[in-house]
Formats: C-alpha cells, structure tokens, sequence
C-alpha cells in the first residue's frame, strides 16, 4: 500500500498502484474546464481549447454517421498497460456490446480506435508514451489530430508494442479508415489550424 501527501492510501493490485483514489483525489483540486490524466505515473492537467473540441466534436459527429452514440466517449477514463497510465482520451470507440468493468470503467481491451488531439503542453505523449500504450493494447487504430502542423497522422496494425503503419495527411485531406474497424473515411476538411 502507498500512502499519498494528503495521506489517501492507493490500494496495490497486482504490484500495480490503483489509479482509483489517485483519480478521485485529483477530481476534487481540479478546476471545471480541465482534464486529467496519468501517463507513466505523471499526472498532467490541460485546459480544453476552441479548437481541440472543435476537432473532437468534429470526429465524433463523422462517427455517429455510421454508429450509435453508445460507442463513443470522450474524455472517460480508461486504463492501459504500462506504469501508471490512467488515460481520458478525446474520443474513444468501443466495441459493439462492450460492458464497464466491476470497477465501473471501460475495458482497453474493448477499445477498437483513439484519437487524440493534441495540445502543445502534452504532444510529447501523444506521440510518445500514449501511442506506445495504445499499441501495447493492441487498439487497432489511433488517430492523432495536430492543429499546430495542420496534419493527421493514423497509426495502426499494432505488434509488440508498436504500429507497424503511419498515415500522414495534410488538414484538407481525408484519412482514409476504410481499411480498419471503423471502414469510413473521415473528412479533415473543417479541422482548425493553431
């Protein structure tokens, strides 16, 4: 058991902290406007912007064309392998029947896509430790949309801890998915530039 500064105790399973309480701690300091996560056991904070949701909300309205809103989260936790990775992805994609965990989160063994839009503070892991998890995971497509390039880049056949293919398109171009789970092309046309 490890005892927090504030002296909330994290209980251990399997050797691993449980991100619950540490959740649930971080819940009550943090102000409305921002989200949370843990990557690696590194708790990071952002502010949500105009053009991240405008991004978000775009990528799920192309979504919801062809699949229920049931499927769809943005910004819920779910838990990855790695160290301390307690992620609220900006849009996440389900599996058709999937069901929360006893512990009332969903599953990434459930998690058929990710996208991510980045923000400049956190790009580091979108990039790098985020993207490195989601494979871990095997989540068979992972988009990240980055307004400061003005680029999409789709990641996906995971192996071993890494994909093995990279789409990269221009804001403008559309993001051909109709080879993954999703089989949809998303339109990249009305994405914001920073």
């Amino acid at each position: 058991m490890t005892v927090l500064e504030d002296g909330l105790e994290m209980v251990e399973e399997d050797n691993e902290p449980a991100l619950g309480p540490l959740f649930e701690s971080l819940a009550r300091f943090t102000p409305e406007g921002y989200k949370v996560e843990i990557v690696e056991g590194a708790i990071f904070v952002s502010p949500q912007q105009d053009t991240h949701w405008e991004i978000i909300l775009d990528i799920v309205e192309q979504l919801r064309t062809k699949y229920p809103r049931n499927r769809l989260k943005s910004d819920v936790r779910v838990d990855y392998p790695g160290h301390l990775n307690g992620f609220a992805s900006d849009v996440t994609f389900v599996a058709e029947g999937a069901e929360k965990s006893p512990g009332g989160l969903w599953r990434h063994q459930d998690v058929e896509f990710v996208a991510e839009v980045i923000s400049k503070d956190t790009a580091p892991n979108d990039y790098g430790p985020k993207k490195t998890a989601y494979a871990v995971a095997e989540v068979p497509a992972y988009l990240v949309a980055d307004p400061y390039q003005g680029k999409c880049h789709l990641y996906t056949l995971p192996k071993d801890g890494e994909y093995l293919t990279k789409l990269s398109v221009t804001f403008g171009v559309d993001v051909d998915m109709t080879t993954t789970l999703l089989g949809l092309t998303l339109t990249t046309s009305e994405f914001p530039r920073d």
